[in-house]
C-alpha cells in the first residue's frame, strides 16, 4: 500500500523500498524493530516542492543539505508469532519516504504512529496524513511545533549560523487542551557512544578513514545496528559534509549491488552497512570492516580490542572488531578512551558520553579544517580589485604546494595537541571526494561574495552620469547587464542587502527615464521592471 495514493515511484524504486524494508531473514528480530535506509532515485524525475525546499535548503548546516539523487527510508518493522496466519509471523513494516536526513524525528514519528497503524491499518494512515498537513514548513532555526495523533512534537532544525556543537534546550509542556508536549532534543542525531561503544578504541582511527572517505564495511547482526553505526560514521566529521555514498542498511537485491561488489575494479568510497552472512565472502577484498555483536551498553570497561587482520574475517561469525590494515597518520589519543572508560565504571548515562565523544570529533574535525579554511578565504581577491566595469574578478587557484607550506606556521598545531603525520593526512584527503565537495561548496560561496561585492560597487556609482557620457547602444547595454545581474541575484540568493537591490533598481529606472521614448518602452517591457 502506497499513502497517499497519488505519490509517483518508479518500478525500480518500489522494488528497493521492498527489499529494504525487511531485515535479513538472519536477523531473527522478533517484536518491534527500527531502522532506516537510503536509495537512490531514478533518474529523469520530476521534483514537486523542489523550489521551496531548496529555499529552505540554503539556511541549513551543510550536512544536512538535501541529496537530491537520494530518498531516505524510515522503517519500523513488527514480527510477532501469530498462529492463525499461515508463516505462523506476523510480519509487516511501515516505511516513511522522505528526501530529509532527519532521522530522529522520523524515527520518532514511526514510533507514535506504528504500533496503532499495525491494528487498524489504512484508514488510520490517513488521520496520520491530515495531522502532517498542517505541520508548517521546516524552516531551520525556527521552534516547530508538530501535531501527530494526539501529541505535540516540539523542536528545531539547526541553521548554518548556529554555532557547531551547541544545542538549544527545548522544554516539555503539557499543553492547556490535554495535548501531550515533546521535545526532540535533536531532528538529525543519533546516539553516538551506542554505536561507537563496540569499537571505541579505535574511534580515532575510524574519523581518519570516513574523513578521507576510504571504502568501509559495516557487518551488523541486525539492520537497526547496521543503519546506526553506518549514521554515527557519517555525522563523526560534522560540521564537514560526508561526500560520498553511504547505505545504512544494504542487500543482496539492492540495485547497486553489482556495481559496489565487483573485483574488476577497486571497492567505491563508500560505507555500506550489511546483515547477511553472504556479504562476508562477497566483500572480504574491501579494505576496512567493522564487525559489531549486538549493540549493548557496557556495565563495565570493555576490554582493549586490537585491531583484526582483514584475512581472519572469514565469515559473519568472526569476532567484533575492525578488520584493516590501515595504519593511522595521527598518534592515537589515550585521553579520549580513558574519559570513555571513566564513564562507564562511574556509570554516566549513555546521552552524557555522546555528548564528549560528539564533542571530541568535532574539536578533531575542526582543528583539521581550519588551515583549510584559512588557505581558502586567502584566495579571494582583495577588494580594491572590483572594478564596476570589468567583469568580477577570478578567485586565485588552489595550490597544494603553497597550503602545505602554511602549516608550519598556521597548522593543526594551534589548536590541538595531537602529534603525527598531518602532512601526510592532508595529503590524502585532498585526493579525497569530501574535499572536492568541501572546496566547491567553498568556491561556490567565495565566486557569490564576489558578484555580491560587484554589485555593491555598481550601486556606489553614479550610473546616470554614466549614462550621459555614453551613446545609447552603450547604454542599453548596461541596462541588460544591470536586468541580468538583479536577475542572478535573486536567482542565486546572492548575499546582497535589500536596500543595494533596491538602489541598483531605482540607477535602472532613472537611466531608462533619461532615453528616449521609444527606448523607455521597449526597456520598461524587458526583464525585471
Amino acid at each position: 500500500v502506497i499513502y497517499p495514493p497519488h505519490s509517483k515511484l518508479t518500478d525500480k524504486e518500489k522494488t528497493n523500498i521492498c527489499y529494504l524494508s525487511f531485515p535479513d531473514s538472519n536477523s531473527g528480530c522478533i517484536g518491534d524493530t527500527q531502522f532506516c535506509f537510503r536509495f537512490r532515485r531514478s533518474p529523469g524525475r520530476k521534483v514537486s516542492l523542489c523550489c521551496f525546499l531548496d529555499q529552505l535548503d540554503r539556511d541549513l548546516p551543510v550536512y544536512l543539505k538535501k541529496d537530491t539523487a537520494y530518498y531516505y527510508g524510515y522503517v519500523y518493522f513488527r514480527q510477532v508469532r501469530d498462529k492463525s496466519l499461515k508463516r505462523g509471523y506476523f510480519q509487516k513494516s511501515l516505511v516513511l519516504i522522505s528526501k530529509l536526513p532527519y532521522v530522529h524525528l522520523f524515527r520518532t514519528v514511526l514510533k507514535q504512529i506504528a504500533p496503532e497503524y499495525f491494528e487498524k491499518s489504512e484508514a488510520f494512515l490517513e488521520a496520520v496524513c491530515s495531522d502532517v498537513d498542517r505541520w508548517p514548513p521546516p524552516i531551520p532555526g525556527k521552534i516547530l511545533h508538530l501535531p501527530i495523533m494526539g501529541v505535540i512534537m516540539k523542536l528545531r532544525i539547526p541553521t548554518y549560523r548556529d554555532k557547531p556543537g551547541t544545542m538549544p534546550v527545548l522544554q516539555n509542556i503539557h499543553q492547556a487542551d490535554a495535548q501531550i508536549s515533546m521535545a526532540l532534543p535533536t531532528v538529525h542525531e543519533v546516539d553516538l557512544f551506542r554505536c561507537f561503544c563496540p569499537v571505541f578504541f579505535h574511534v580515532q582511527m575510524l574519523w581518519e578513514l570516513v574523513l578521507l572517505g576510504e571504502p568501509l564495511v559495516v557487518m551488523a547482526p541486525s539492520p537497526s545496528e547496521s543503519s546506526e553505526t553506518v549514521l554515527a560514521l557519517v555525522s563523526c566529521i560534522s560540521p564537514l559534509k560526508y561526500c560520498s555514498d553511504f547505505r545504512p542498511y544494504f542487500t543482496i537485491h539492492d540495485s547497486e549491488f553489482k556495481e559496489y561488489t565487483t573485483r574488476t575494479q577497486a571497492p567505491p568510497s563508500v560505507i555500506l552497512g550489511v546483515t547477511n552472512p553472504f556479504f562476508a565472502k562477497t566483500l572480504q577484498h574491501w579494505p576496512h570492516i567493522i564487525r559489531i555483536g549486538d549493540i549493548k551498553l557496557p556495565g563495565r570497561v570493555p576490554k582493549q580490542v586490537k585491531v583484526k587482520k582483514l584475512k581472519n574475517l572469514k565469515t559473519l561469525d568472526s569476532k567484533p572488531g575492525v578488520y584493516t590494515s590501515y595504519k593511522p597518520y595521527l598518534n592515537k589519543d589515550e585521553e579520549i578512551v580513558k574519559q570513555l572508560q571513566k564513564g562507564v565504571q562511574q556509570k554516566r548515562p549513555t546521552e552524557a558520553q555522546s555528548v564528549i565523544l560528539r564533542r571530541y570529533f568535532l574539536e578533531l574535525t575542526e582543528s583539521f579544517i581550519i588551515p583549510l579554511e584559512r588557505y581558502v578565504a586567502s584566495l579571494m581577491p582583495l577588494q580594491k580589485c572590483i572594478s564596476p566595469w570589468k567583469s568580477p574578478p577570478q578567485l586565485r587557484q588552489f595550490s597544494q604546494d603553497d597550503f602545505m607550506k602554511t602549516l608550519e606556521k598556521a597548522g593543526p598545531q594551534l589548536t590541538s595537541g595531537l602529534k603525527g603525520d598531518w602532512i601526510g593526512l592532508y595529503r590524502h584527503f585532498l585526493k579525497s571526494p569530501n574535499f572536492d565537495g568541501w572546496f566547491r561548496s567553498r568556491q561556490k560561496e567565495m565566486t557569490q561574495k564576489l558578484e555580491a561585492l560587484h554589485l555593491e560597487a555598481l550601486c556606489n556609482e553614479n550610473l546616470v552620469f554614466w549614462s550621459q557620457t555614453h551613446t545609447e547602444v552603450e547604454t542599453v547595454d548596461l541596462v541588460l547587464k544591470l536586468k541580468n545581474k538583479l536577475l542572478q541575484a535573486d536567482r542565486e540568493q546572492l548575499p546582497v542587502k535589500t536596500d543595494t537591490l533596491q538602489k541598483l533598481q531605482a540607477h535602472i529606472h532613472d537611466i531608462i527615464l533619461a532615453l528616449p521614448d521609444d527606448l523607455q518602452d521597449i526597456l520598461l517591457k524587458t526583464g525585471t521592471t
